[in-house]
């Protein structure tokens, strides 16, 4: 007999049929932030962050803006107006703020800042939406470091160490603390890894009223890199006084057969860190995590080319959501009307799943490669 995961992902598949109907408009089309190249006539790539539509109802996807940028960007955050705040890939120097139509409104660089730190990918904001973070490395020590920006100018304003190296993700608590995931991997100044023989990932819980760390969380295998995280989304009906975190991790082996073996979930329930399911199906490496419905959470397989879904009730396993080549960009995707889907953006394409409206795929336009992470605008 078929486990309720395997029946209910079962039971979405007969909708795919029907998605052609008319739908309503939320359904029609999203608009989501994200970075992608494009590759120009002479064979040069050039990299540029905007705001694509999915336009499900013409099975498209069209560019509203597109800012040709000189670095890529990576980590994508919507801000109280109805923008987004962009950070260049690591090591980072630029922050860009994209106003509601996706136009570069304001750049800010890390090379006027001493001493000297490098972003590390990602961008958070404080809950009232003040304050913006941004995970940093310093250069001559390479030890990690969250600053407290301006979340208007952009500019420093404090700096708290991370408790460890290599800073990513970071989100905020329901408590309004953060939890920053250090990656635990010294890097030299270009960026490159090195010495993983001394790697110490860890997850940091970070006060920010006075920058003190309360507490921090290790896994048993320290070369499991603790990368990008999700709050589980709250299952109607149920009280959910801590959520649980969810952490895609990186595997950093030096024995390429452990690498692909390892785990890619981790598990935070504001006490423990544990790893909930060893299953090798998403190949040792999550390039993205979101939540998904029934306190789910899927993650990219960007190798294994395999988004894989990991859910509370049938907590050793993981299923596949879908195959994609090069997956990497997850988001969740709750239109009008509820229920709780993911956007999966690989490659060449672009995905949604969704338990209610059922599975679309889109082709990417011609000569566009999408990168690692998107953002749904409202």
């Amino acid at each position: 007999g078929m486990g309720p995961l395997a029946a209910w992902a079962t039971a979405t598949a007969p909708q795919v049929a029907t998605a052609h109907r008319a739908v309503p408009h939320q359904l029609a089309h999203t608009r989501v932030a994200t970075a992608w190249r494009k590759t120009l006539p002479d064979g040069k790539h050039q990299d540029h962050v905007g705001v694509l539509r999915l336009d499900w109802a013409n099975r498209r996807v069209v560019a509203e803006s597109s800012q040709a940028v000189r670095k890529r960007a990576h980590g994508l955050l919507a801000d109280t107006s109805g923008g987004f705040l962009a950070v260049d890939s690591r090591p980072g120097n630029t922050l860009m703020r994209f106003d509601a139509d996706g136009q570069l409104a304001q750049t800010v660089s890390l090379a006027d800042e001493e001493p000297r730190r490098t972003l590390g990918g990602h961008i958070s904001l404080s809950a009232d939406g003040a304050w913006a973070y941004t995970a940093e490395t310093d250069v001559a020590t390479g030890q990690g470091w969250l600053s407290v920006r301006d979340a208007r100018t952009l500019k420093r304003v404090a700096a708290w160490p991370t408790g460890g190296l290599d800073p990513h993700h970071h989100l905020l608590t329901p408590g309004g603390h953060l939890v920053i995931a250090n990656g635990g991997i010294p890097r030299d100044a270009k960026g490159n890894k090195r010495d993983l023989d001394r790697m110490d990932p860890s997850l940091a819980l970070m006060d920010t009223r006075s920058g003190k760390l309360l507490n921090q969380w290790r896994l048993s295998d320290p070369r499991l890199s603790l990368r990008h995280m999700a709050w589980a989304h709250p299952v109607a009906g149920e009280p959910m006084a801590q959520p649980l975190l969810g952490i895609g991790l990186q595997a950093e082996h030096d024995e390429p057969s452990l690498r692909r073996s390892a785990p890619v979930l981790a598990v935070w329930d504001g006490e423990r860190l544990t790893l909930p399911t060893r299953s090798d199906l998403a190949g040792g490496y999550a390039g993205d995590i979101a939540a998904g419905p029934g306190g789910s959470f899927v993650l990219s397989g960007q190798r294994a080319g395999r988004n894989a879904l990991w859910h509370p009730d049938d907590r050793t396993g993981l299923m596949t959501l879908a195959e994609l080549v090069e997956t990497c960009a997850l988001a969740t995707w709750v239109p009008d009307g509820g229920g709780v889907g993911v956007l999966m953006g690989a490659g060449l394409a672009v995905a949604r799943w969704h338990p209610q409206h059922g599975a679309v795929v889109l082709p990417v336009p011609q000569g566009m490669v999408l990168d690692n992470h998107w953002i749904v605008l409202s």
